[in-house]
């Protein structure tokens, strides 16, 4: 009697997961605080009688060195640890009850979690965000919008807009203040509104002296708009003071410890999205200098930060650069496709501290000599460390093996480039799935991917690469497309495709297909309206108007200035535009296509897809539209469980229904053209 072979994993393989992030050192480095996200239904207690409904659910750990465990309990999600200067007390965030998150203080020498915001006879509607302790523990600080309520939609209400930005990925309609700034005095329990900004702040620091904070923010909604930004002083006593003439994006602020100076992440003036991210030291006179200038090996030409996509990323990831003492900064960056924590040194030097270039740390706090972070690996799971020992076993609760993927070279006139192949076990053939990362300054790599996990276990093989456009590899490669959107990226990501299909003998060329998200969206519908190659493609959160996208998407204003020297709204500029539209080439299109879209994107805006379908469907391609209600440009990385896992199956059915054999199928009757 033989047995028969067993399931496949499926969507439903995602609900196993648990996602860790914010992992948090304590102030002496011994302990480390994080938070836990579970899959879990909505209402256990009363669940829906028709359907499931997963969410997510989070609690905080804490380890000492050894297992981790729970520290809080609840049905709601608590998130946003932060330890109180004496290590006795951990700030943190709570959703319950339908509410948005609200501020506790939780005692570590026991007791029960004691609410903070609102005060007493109020109700706020605003979430607390970005919670800090002053460094002499007397403060703790957030922004939030408080009590202010905008109804105008449920009430049926007209929404005049009259400033040029109004909504945002992730956020949907702006408010029409920023979130104020607050501080709550521990010592005699007493909540202060510190600053209502006119413009919203971004990121701040406490000074190390607790005077005040840094904080980042544009002059004016004109200069928001263009990711101008500057760094201000603003003191206890409410007294704020310009202390840069930056004028460009700022990413974050590291004061130093001799509270005069501070570092800061980001890039200079007149440097557009494709320049790297860099350290710069800011002297009090405002005057400055790059700190990441060079390493043994000669320049050192990577980005500050991880850009190495993972799609196991449920919360918040710290990033922002410590100094560990008055000459030291430690902070990540990107190196090919791993992320790895660095030193730079005041002399400029840079030298690595952990960095293996097989694996990726995605955030990571120090204190106190302990360093706490979050590590994966393409065939790991993330894992919480503490000192280099590591206190989660999260990688266990894979419902199937991971696989290891195997590294592909390939050349074009800037050097090498590389990319990875995912194939499933057994020796028959598999197809073979080109995907393309997003950004397009991010990478792939040894990120951990579930969903290429989950395709190489369904029996394909997944092809990605980092094509020229991506960062980790210098500022001439990042830089390379500037303008040339589908010319050398393109170029790339075939010879690299066709360099998979020459390594690996398994990869079957007769039965292929090509997908992306974002960038990767307009790469593909770029791609299939200039080869018939394919059998198959998917399209998520994708552009084709280049014209249409410049006054639809929250970063249009600035975006093709940056990336292609080009706008929307000069007339010179337009026919340009439109030759770089993949809707320009859609009558070329044959390549049967999946769309995968959120409603309440606002990066890549739904009528981008719209108009692509509307398209594809006049000219009788085999075509579907996934639409995705209350989701934005983070779906396949965070979005509502159950919506991920109708994702998943989405793409699953459509490769499934045209990769086998699928010159010899008929589209479904929904699919075919009217």
């Amino acid at each position: 009697m033989t047995s028969s072979p067993p399931t496949p994993p499926g969507p439903e393989s995602l609900l196993a997961l648990a996602f860790p992030s914010d992992p948090q050192v304590s102030p002496e480095g011994r302990r480390v605080a994080f938070v836990l996200s579970r899959v879990e239904e909505e209402q256990p207690r009363q669940p829906e009688a028709d359907f499931a409904r997963p969410r997510y659910k989070s609690r905080l750990w804490l380890s000492d060195g050894g297992a981790a465990r729970p520290l809080t309990q609840g049905e709601g999600r608590d998130s946003s640890p932060r330890w109180s200067p004496d290590g006795q007390t951990l700030a943190f965030v709570r959703e319950e009850g339908g509410h948005k998150g609200q501020l506790f203080l939780l005692p570590l020498t026991g007791g029960e979690a004691r609410r903070v915001t609102p005060p007493p006879g109020q109700h706020w509607r605003g979430a607390v965000q970005d919670v800090q302790w002053s460094p002499d523990g007397r403060w703790v600080s957030f922004l939030s919008s408080g009590d202010d309520e905008d109804n105008r939609d449920e009430r049926g209400e007209a929404r005049v807009i009259t400033r040029s930005r109004y909504r945002f990925n992730g956020r949907d309609w702006l408010p029409e203040r920023p979130a104020r700034l607050w501080r709550y005095d521990v010592e005699k329990e007493a909540l202060h509104e510190w600053l209502a900004p006119e413009v919203e702040i971004t990121g701040y620091a406490w000074w190390p002296d607790s005077r005040g904070i840094l904080l980042v923010s544009s002059s004016s909604e004109e200069d928001a708009v263009q990711w101008r930004q500057e760094a201000d002083t603003l003191l206890l006593s409410g007294e704020r003071t310009r202390v840069t003439r930056w004028n460009s994006a700022i990413t974050a602020v590291i004061p130093h410890p001799d509270g005069q100076r501070f570092a800061l992440v980001g890039r200079p003036e007149g440097k557009g999205s494709p320049e790297d991210n860099h350290l710069f030291l800011v002297e009090p006179g405002g005057s400055w200098r790059r700190l990441d200038v060079h390493s043994g090996e000669g320049g050192w030409d990577r980005p500050v930060g991880n850009l190495v996509g993972g799609d196991c990323h449920v919360g918040a990831f710290p990033e922002r650069p410590v100094w560990l003492d008055a000459e030291t900064l430690l902070f990540l960056s990107t190196v090919g496709g791993s992320c790895g924590l660095f030193r730079a040194a005041l002399d400029g030097t840079v030298t690595p501290q952990d960095h293996d270039p097989r694996s990726v740390i995605a955030a990571f706090t120090a204190r106190g000599g302990g360093l706490a972070l979050l590590r994966e690996r393409a065939d790991r799971f993330p894992e919480v460390e503490l000192n280099g020992g590591q206190v989660t076993d999260l990688h266990d609760r894979l419902p199937f093996p991971a696989r290891t993927p195997a590294r592909v070279p390939f050349t074009n006139e800037l050097g090498e480039g590389e990319g990875w192949v995912l194939l499933p076990d057994g020796t028959e053939r598999a197809p073979a799935l080109l995907s393309i990362h997003g950004g397009p300054h991010t990478a792939y790599g040894h990120a951990f991917m579930h969903e290429f996990q989950l395709f190489a276990a369904r029996g394909y093989g997944v092809c990605y690469g980092n094509p020229r456009g991506s960062v980790g590899y210098g500022q001439a490669w990042s830089s390379a497309i500037y303008g040339r959107w589908g010319t050398v990226d393109m170029a790339d990501l075939l010879a690299f495709f066709d360099a998979c299909l020459a390594a690996q003998e398994r990869l079957d060329g007769t039965r292929t297909a090509v997908m992306g998200g974002s960038y990767g969206g307009y790469m593909t519908n770029w791609i299939t309206g200039h080869t018939d190659r394919f059998q198959a493609a998917i399209t998520d959160r994708s552009i084709c108007n280049l014209l249409s996208f410049g006054g639809t998407s929250d970063i249009g204003m600035r975006f093709w200035d940056d990336e292609l020297g080009l706008n929307f709204h000069r007339s010179a500029d337009a026919l340009k535009l439109w030759d770089m539209s993949p809707l320009k080439y859609v009558e070329q299109v044959r390549t049967p296509t999946l769309i995968v879209h959120s409603v309440l994107d606002h990066r890549c805006p739904i009528e981008q897809a719209e108009q692509w379908y509307a398209a594809l469907r006049l000219h009788g391609v085999p075509v579907r539209f996934v639409r995705f209600p209350g989701e934005d440009h983070e779906l396949n990385r965070s979005g509502r469980p159950d919506r991920r896992l109708t994702r998943l199956g989405e793409y699953l059915g459509w490769l499934e229904r045209w990769l086998p054999g699928a010159e010899g199928r008929q589209p479904l009757a929904e699919e075919a053209s009217a």
